[in-house]
């Protein structure tokens, strides 16, 4: 997200994480939730299941996954409806909301708009995404969630969008419909979608993309957010085209240490799905 939130990172986080074994303590003896997956092509739902487990299996923190591969007909997912904060994941829900409104009015985005949603996405800027959610106004922005089907997603309140709440299910509605036709997006506003998400600057390429094929295209969105309850919240979604295959990954996780154990525990994630896909 800022500068200012990477400040404090020692004290805040382990202060963080020890609340967060507390808290969790008395729910040890509840059912775990499981990797589920299935697919069309015989042993490909089996081989994830089994690698996603292994992926997540060590990592400390709360992890939710999602993957639909079109081309298989493949569906993997984990705490599929557990609630996020989205931090700057939900720059994309703002730009579709923008886009959608404005083909609803039949008009194309002003040059401002252009500017602020291409600092949005490529750079994640706060400043830009913060004009923007103000512009689109709650209407707007829960009329968006409607139309997309996104019922699980919770817009933050006086202008919190980092506070969002969301879940895999429902950014993977939103992948969807930017990466396929559809009566909500228009085909380009989807096209303008993917390329700002394929533009994103070098030093916040990491999370779905980590592990991918050379031959495979990608777009993505990450987000980053301390607080004192949870630790740090990670998250990465993307969308991949190439080796025969067309998916999509969103990775949420909270109760991080550290923002670098997140990334490390989303590319683990990443890199088999990457590699089992590529291997089918």
């Amino acid at each position: 997200m800022t500068r200012g939130i990477f400040r404090h990172t020692k004290w805040v986080a382990a202060g963080a994480l020890a609340a967060c074994v507390v808290a969790a303590t008395p729910a040890a003896a509840a059912t775990t939730p499981t990797v589920s997956c299935t697919s069309a092509k015989a042993g490909l739902a089996d081989k994830l299941k089994r690698d996603i487990t292994s992926a997540v299996s060590n990592r400390s923190g709360t992890i939710a996954v999602g993957l639909y591969d079109r081309t298989t007909n493949t569906t993997c997912t984990l705490r599929s409806s557990t609630a996020y904060d989205s931090a700057s994941v939900v720059k994309v829900t703002v730009l579709a909301t923008l886009l959608w409104d404005a083909k609803k009015h039949n008009r194309y985005l002003t040059d401002r708009e252009n500017t602020l949603a291409k600092a949005m996405i490529t750079k994640s800027d706060n400043d830009s995404t913060s004009k923007l959610w103000k512009q689109l106004g709650m209407t707007k922005i829960k009329g968006f969630l409607s139309a997309a089907g996104m019922t699980q997603t919770k817009p933050g309140a006086n202008n919190y969008w980092g506070l969002t709440q969301i879940t895999v299910t429902d950014e993977q509605k939103l992948l969807k419909l930017i990466t396929a036709k559809n009566s909500v997006l228009s085909d380009n506003s989807r096209a303008y979608i993917l390329k700002l998400m394929g533009q994103v600057i070098s030093s916040q390429r990491w999370g779905t993309p980590y592990g991918r094929p050379s031959g495979v295209s990608w777009h993505v969105k990450n987000g980053w957010l301390q607080r004192s309850t949870h630790g740090w919240r990670v998250h990465s979604v993307g969308t991949f085209t190439g080796g025969g295959h067309d998916y999509m990954i969103t990775v949420l996780t909270h109760g991080n240490s550290t923002m670098n154990y997140g990334i490390t525990t989303i590319q683990g994630v990443a890199k088999v799905i990457h590699k089992d896909l590529a291997a089918s």
